[in-house]
């Protein structure tokens, strides 16, 4: 299957120089970072299944409450 895809030319130019050095088409380049990238949405969906609100507020309960420092605020 073909599928057009518009990206920015700065992306496109770096993607072919990547390509280049890796021996491979920007073609395969752009599937496998498709692909890995899905790979990394669906990891992060099945990890997100296994956590609960009762789960945070536990975490979240294990933090002091005091302010940040100085240099942690924003």
């Amino acid at each position: 299957m073909n599928v057009s895809v518009n990206v920015p030319e700065e992306l496109y130019r770096r993607a072919t120089e990547v390509a280049a050095a890796e021996n491979i088409s920007v073609d395969d380049l752009f599937a496998s970072a498709f692909e890995e990238r899905l790979l990394e949405f669906e990891r992060l969906k099945e990890k997100a299944s296994r956590g609960s609100y009762q789960k945070f507020l536990r975490v979240m309960s294990k933090i002091p409450a005091v302010a940040p420092p100085e240099h942690d605020r924003l």
